[in-house]
């Protein structure tokens, strides 16, 4: 017992070290086993999106500490919140493994996001825990602050978009993002006229902004790549900060041909989940940027992955907009990874700050986000201001088989 001790001992003070941490704050972290995991509804939000869930995540422990998340349904939560009772909540990448492979059929991204939504609490809990802000525990802050871009901006009162933008702008944010013209409503969306259209409505935001890549352009996958080929084409020496979805993205092929027709900067990825979705477009520098988020990845260590296969390749971050603590999560990691260039999304040109939340869990001011320095993600949550949905306590009744190696790592069974 007193070797254990020992091995235990010294294992945290060499975490404590590689962290940045002071050693006797991890030696006094106590041993803790998760006891229950709660899951509410977002009062107001009733986007019927899986991956754009908003629910709240609460993980209990036997010391009384509780890790908050954001993300999941209640089928998938309650699945994965199964899997994790009982377990050691400060072995995230162990429990992140068991998880996602220990149900055999690989997990699509409704999964993803539950995990997600879970392993966002266990980083949480662990910081809490050990009295340290999330972005310490992932190798301590690399930037001071995150750049913003806005997608709509509510600030201002102006009747164009193009003076929305310009109010954007001056309000300290790097970019005004649009849409293609067209597409809304139920009129039939006409492929050429509102080709012409977009092109025309991006130079009118290029003047409005003074250039600079002071905007950028979703296409939302709408158009066919001649379109989406033409379009870019025309906007080049615009030099927009990226423009976004040009075509479909299922078949990474399909953007060996459009990268090689247009030299604007490509972002793509909204849509997907982990690193394996998204690693070709990035080995292959088939984009300039990528625009998965949390918790749609699986988590915050998955994020940190997807971050540093971007630096290898020399591929930006431009995370989709997300639910209020995920926004909060992404400052975490994009302030502690490798400086890529990288920007984060904020609908209407700020960030949500929901009641059932601290109003100072998230860190604006002059368009950009900066790093939030109390412990874990900053993050307090009040449980009568939201909707309480289901509660989990028990191991999941139908344990699927689980392989490890000698040495006690998780394979595939």
């Amino acid at each position: 017992m007193q070797r254990r001790n020992f091995l235990k001992s010294a294992l945290v003070s060499s975490t404590a070290v590689w962290a940045g941490l002071p050693t006797s704050l991890v030696k006094a972290a106590p041993k803790l086993k998760i006891t229950k995991i709660r899951y509410y509804s977002a009062p107001g939000y009733n986007k019927p999106l899986f991956n754009q869930a908003r629910g709240i995540v609460e993980i209990y422990t036997d010391g009384g500490i509780i890790g908050i998340g954001e993300g999941g349904s209640k089928d998938m939560i309650e699945q994965c919140a199964q899997m994790i009772i009982g377990e050691d909540p400060f072995r995230i990448e162990h429990i992140w493994q068991n998880v996602y492979r220990g149900m055999f059929y690989p997990p699509g991204r409704e999964k993803l996001h539950a995990l997600g939504a879970l392993e966002m609490a266990l980083w949480d809990l662990k910081g809490k825990a050990l009295g340290v802000p999330v972005y310490e525990l992932l190798g301590g802050a690399t930037r001071d602050y995150v750049e913003c871009y806005a997608t709509g901006f509510r600030a201002s009162k102006a009747k164009t978009e193009e003076e929305r933008a310009r109010d954007c702008i001056e309000a300290g944010l790097r970019a005004y993002r649009i849409g293609p013209t067209g597409g809304n409503g139920e009129q039939p969306f006409d492929f050429y006229d509102n080709a012409k259209k977009t092109i025309e409505l991006c130079k009118r935001m290029d003047a409005a902004v003074g250039g600079g890549g002071k905007w950028a352009l979703d296409l939302h996958t709408r158009f066919d790549t001649t379109e989406g080929v033409k379009i870019c084409k025309a906007l080049e020496n615009l030099e927009p900060y990226f423009v976004e979805d040009i075509v479909r993205s299922e078949n990474p092929a399909v953007y060996k041909t459009v990268r090689q027709m247009t030299t604007v900067p490509i972002a793509v990825g909204e849509q997907f989940g982990d690193r394996w979705d998204i690693n070709e477009f990035i080995e292959q520098r088939l984009i300039d940027y990528t625009r998965v988020t949390l918790p749609n990845t699986g988590g915050i260590g998955e994020f940190k992955k997807i971050a540093s296969l971007c630096e290898t390749h020399y591929v930006g971050m431009i995370p989709h907009f997300t639910g209020p603590l995920s926004t909060a999560a992404l400052v975490h990691v994009l302030g502690s990874s490798s400086p890529n260039r990288c920007l984060m999304e904020l609908g209407g040109g700020e960030p949500e700050r929901p009641a059932y939340f601290n109003e100072d869990f998230i860190n604006f001011k002059n368009g950009k986000l900066y790093l939030n320095p109390e412990p874990g993600l900053g993050v307090k949550f009040d449980p009568k201001k939201a909707t309480f949905v289901t509660e989990v306590t028990a191991k999941t009744p139908f344990p699927h088989p689980v392989l490890r190696s000698p040495d006690g790592a998780i394979h595939n069974w």
